[in-house]
C-alpha cells in the first residue's frame, strides 16, 4: 500500500479536529456533571490520541503540550483532582492551544508565534498546579502496579521511509503507554549489500512491553501504518506452547524470532524447546490476542465503516448522477412512445437504480445540525460569564440533517443572533428575579424539516423586544410614516442597516451592525428569517431554509406551456376549478372548499406569465406554515423526481421559485417555493389593507 505522507497528515489534522471538538463537548458536559466517568474518559481519550498520533508525524510541540494536559486528565480521572469551574476554564483553554498547534500543522508554518508560546508558558504554569509528582520509576523487570507485560513483532513494509514515516516514532508513542523493557532490532530481511536500496525499510522489531492498556490501544500505535505493517500482538498470558506454535508458522524466521524472544525476556529456551510428540496438544488453537495487521479479520474489517471524500468529488458524483435521472426519463420516455414493452421494462429498471444511487450520493452529503448547535455551548458558557449572566443553551432536533455546505454558512448568522439573544434578549438575574422569573435564563435552539424545508428556531425567555423603542427609532430614521405598520413589519425593522435599539454599545453589539448582515447571508442562501416576540416573555428567531442541492419527489404542472415542480409534501389535494367561474374567483380570491376559505394563486398572473388561458384549470391545494393555498394551474402532469439545482446570482433576487430542474424531454422545469409564496401573499394582503388606509411607505413588490 502506497500512503501519501501529504494525504495521512490532512487526516490527521481533520480527525484531531473532530476529536478536539468532542472534547470541548465533553469538558462542558463535566462542568454540569463532574462525577460523569463517561466524559472524563472521552476527554482523556480524544487527549491520549491527538499526543500518539502527532508523534508518529514528529509534530514535538503538539506532542509535549498535550502530554502535560494528559497529566492533568489523568490525576482527574483517579479522582486525585476535582473538576471545578476552574479547572474546566483551563482545560478549554488548552483544548484551544492545542487547535491552534494544529492550525501551525495546517498552514504548514515552522513554528507557533510568540504570542502562542507566551501563552502556552502561561498554560504550563497553571497546569503544573495540578499535576502529580513524577512517580519513582519501576525495576525494568518488574511490572508496575497494574502493568502487564506484552510482546509485539512489528515488520514494515518496504515503503515505510517513501510514505515518510519513521519506524522509531512508533516506539517513541509505544513509551507513552508505558515502558519498554527491551528491543530487539530484526534485520532478517535485510538483502545482500549490492541489493540494498536506501529508500526502502527492511527493519522489524521484537518488543517486550509494561503497560496497563488494552490490546486495542496498543494496536492503535501502527494505526497509520496498519495495510503496510505485518504486527503480532501477544498478550501477557500467552503459553509456551502458544509461542511454539506461531514460531512453526513463520517458517524460515523461527530461529530469528525465537532468539528475539529469549532476548526480550519474553519466553525462556525451555519454553521454546519442541517436546516429544506425544506430549504435544496439536488440537489447540493460535493465541487469540495475537493479531496481524497485514491479515485483517472480520471483526477488524466492520469496524471501519468511515472514509473521508474531497467534497469536490462527491459535488461530481452528485451532478453525475443528477444527468443520469435526466438522461433515463428520457430513455423512458423514447421506449414509452414506441410503444416497446421490453424496452420499457429495462428502462424502468435502470431508472430505479439510478435514483437509488441518486439517494445514497446526496445521503453522503446530509449532515446533523447538531455538530453546529454544540458548538454554541461553549459560546453560551463564556459569554454569559462575561456578561455576568446565568444562561443555560437547550438543544433540540440535533439529528436534523441538511446539506453540509449549508452548514458551512449557516454558523456565523446563527453566532451572531446567539450573542444578540444573551447581550439583549436575555434580563441580568437580579432583573429576572424582580420579574418573578428564574434567575437562569434560557436559549433553545432547534432544527425540524417542515414542508420541504428547513427550520432553525432560536428561542429565549427574555424580556422581548420593546415594539415601541423599534417604532420611534424608525420614525426617527424615516422608515415608517404617521401610520403604524403590521406587527410583522415592525419586527422586521430590526434588519434594516444600521438600526439598533440598544442604549449602551457593547463589546458583544449595539452598533446596528450584524443583523442586516445576517438577513443578507439567510437571503443569499435563499432562505427567510422571522421575529415573533412576547413582551416580558421572549423572542423566537425563526429561518427557513430551501433545501439547495437535494432530490425531492414533486407534482408537474404546467402554465402557459411552462413546466412547475410543487414539493409532493406539501401537497394536500387536487381539485378542478369550477367551469365558468374562473373570472369570479380571481376577482373574489378565494373559494369555498367544503365549508372553509381557501386562498387562490393564478400562478399565470402572479409570474406575469403570457399565453392562452387552459380551457379546464386545476387548484393544487398545498399547506405550509400552517397557511392553506390553492394553486390555479393550466394542467397535472404527475409524480416527478427532480434533483434540485440552484438557480445562478442572475436570478438571485427572484421570489418564489427555488430552484430548476431539468425533465427527461430536456426543458427546464422551475421549482416552486411553496413558504415563500404564501409568505408574499400575506404581505401583499398586508400592503394591499395599508395602502387604503392610506400609508406613505408601504410599495407593491411582485415575485
Amino acid at each position: 500500500m502506497n500512503i501519501d505522507l501529504d494525504q495521512a497528515l490532512q487526516t490527521f489534522i481533520a480527525e484531531a479536529g473532530e476529536l478536539l471538538q468532542g472534547m470541548e463537548q465533553s469538558l462542558l458536559q463535566l462542568e454540569n456533571v463532574p462525577a460523569d466517568a463517561d466524559h472524563l474518559a472521552s476527554i482523556f481519550r480524544a487527549a491520549h490520541t491527538i499526543k500518539g498520533s502527532a508523534g508518529l508525524f514528529g509534530l514535538e510541540p503538539i506532542v509535549s503540550f498535550a502530554h502535560v494536559v494528559e497529566d492533568v486528565l489523568d490525576r482527574l480521572r483517579d479522582g486525585q483532582v476535582q473538576a471545578n469551574r476552574a479547572l474546566i476554564a483551563l482545560l478549554l483553554d488548552c483544548n484551544d492551544h492545542l487547535s491552534a498547534l494544529i492550525d501551525v500543522v495546517a498552514v504548514r508554518r515552522s513554528a507557533p508565534t510568540a504570542q502562542a508560546l507566551d501563552h502556552e508558558t502561561e498554560l504550563r504554569t497553571r497546569l503544573d498546579g495540578y499535576r502529580q509528582s513524577e512517580p519513582s520509576v519501576a525495576s525494568p523487570a518488574e511490572p508496575a502496579a497494574g502493568q502487564q507485560a506484552w510482546h509485539l513483532s512489528v515488520r514494515f513494509g518496504t515503503d515505510m521511509f517513501r510514505n515518510g514515516m519513521d519506524p522509531l516514532s512508533f516506539l517513541r508513542y509505544l513509551g507513552t503507554l508505558g515502558e519498554i523493557v527491551r528491543v530487539v532490532t530484526c534485520g532478517e530481511q535485510l538483502p545482500a549489500a549490492g541489493q540494498m536500496n536506501a529508500e526502502s525499510c527492511y527493519l522489524g522489531f521484537e518488543i517486550r512491553l509494561l503497560c496497563d492498556k488494552d490490546e486495542a490501544t496498543i494496536a492503535e500505535a501502527f494505526e497509520f501504518v496498519r495495510d503496510d505493517c505485518r504486527l503480532f500482538i501477544f498478550a501477557p498470558d500467552t503459553s509456551p506452547h502458544q509461542y511454539r506454535q506461531w514460531l512453526r508458522k513463520m517458517g524460515d524466521e523461527a530461529p530469528w524470532l525465537g532468539d528475539a524472544l529469549i532476548r526480550c525476556g519474553s519466553a525462556t529456551a525451555e519454553d521454546l524447546r519442541e517436546p516429544d510428540a506425544s506430549a504435544e496438544v496439536t488440537a489447540s488453537a493460535p493465541p487469540a490476542t495475537a493479531t496481524s495487521a497485514g491479515d485483517k479479520t472480520a471483526g477488524e474489517a466492520k469496524t471501519q465503516r468511515f472514509i473521508r471524500v474531497r467534497a469536490d468529488q462527491l459535488e461530481t458524483l452528485i451532478d453525475l448522477a443528477g444527468e443520469l435521472i435526466t438522461a433515463s426519463a428520457g430513455a423512458q420516455s423514447l421506449a414509452s412512445e414506441r410503444a416497446d414493452e421490453p424496452l420499457m421494462e429495462a428502462t424502468s429498471v435502470v431508472a430505479g437504480l439510478v435514483e437509488q444511487l441518486l439517494d445514497s450520493a446526496l445521503a453522503m452529503r446530509m449532515v446533523p445540525i447538531g455538530d453546529t448547535f454544540n458548538r454554541f455551548q461553549r459560546v453560551v458558557r463564556d459569554v454569559s460569564g462575561e456578561l455576568g449572566k446565568d444562561i443555560e443553551l437547550l438543544i433540540s432536533g440535533a439529528e436534523t440533517e441538511l446539506d453540509k455546505a449549508l452548514v458551512e454558512q449557516i454558523g456565523d448568522p446563527l453566532m451572531h443572533l446567539v450573542r444578540n439573544a444573551m447581550d439583549h434578549g436575555i434580563e441580568a438575574p437580579e432583573i429576572r428575579i424582580a420579574a418573578g422569573k428564574p434567575a437562569r435564563g434560557t436559549l433553545h435552539l432547534n432544527a425540524f424539516h417542515d414542508s420541504g424545508s428547513i427550520v432553525l428556531e432560536l428561542l429565549d425567555d427574555g424580556a422581548g423586544l420593546n415594539r415601541q423603542r423599534i417604532l420611534d427609532k424608525a420614525r426617527e430614521r424615516g422608515l415608517v410614516g404617521a401610520t403604524d405598520p403590521a406587527e410583522h413589519e415592525l419586527l422586521n425593522l430590526i434588519f434594516e442597516p444600521g438600526f439598533s435599539t440598544a442604549e449602551t454599545v457593547t463589546n458583544l453589539s449595539g452598533r446596528g451592525v450584524g443583523m442586516d448582515v445576517v438577513k443578507r447571508n439567510i437571503t443569499s442562501l435563499r432562505g427567510t428569517i422571522d421575529l415573533f416576540s412576547q413582551p416580558g416573555q421572549g423572542t423566537t428567531v425563526r429561518i427557513r431554509l430551501p433545501l439547495t442541492l437535494a432530490m425531492i419527489n414533486g407534482l408537474l404542472v404546467e402554465v402557459a406551456g411552462g413546466g412547475f415542480v410543487v414539493p409532493l409534501d406539501v401537497v394536500h389535494e387536487c381539485i378542478e376549478l369550477p367551469h365558468g367561474q374562473r373570472d369570479l374567483l380571481h376577482e373574489r380570491g378565494h373559494i369555498d372548499l367544503r365549508g372553509e376559505v381557501l386562498p387562490l394563486v393564478f400562478l399565470r398572473e402572479q409570474l406575469a406569465l403570457e399565453g392562452p388561458v387552459a380551457r379546464r384549470e386545476n387548484i393544487v391545494v398545498v399547506k405550509a406554515q400552517g397557511q392553506m393555498v390553492g394553486l390555479v394551474v393550466d394542467r397535472l402532469m404527475g409524480e416527478h423526481q427532480t434533483v434540485i439545482k440552484p438557480l445562478g446570482p442572475l436570478f438571485g433576487t427572484l421570489r418564489g421559485i427555488s430552484g430548476s430542474s431539468i425533465l427527461g424531454n430536456g426543458n427546464v422545469a422551475l421549482i416552486l417555493d411553496i413558504p415563500a409564496l404564501i409568505k408574499h401573499l400575506i404581505e401583499q394582503d398586508s400592503q394591499y389593507r395599508l395602502r387604503s388606509l392610506g400609508h406613505p411607505s408601504i410599495t407593491h413588490n411582485a415575485i
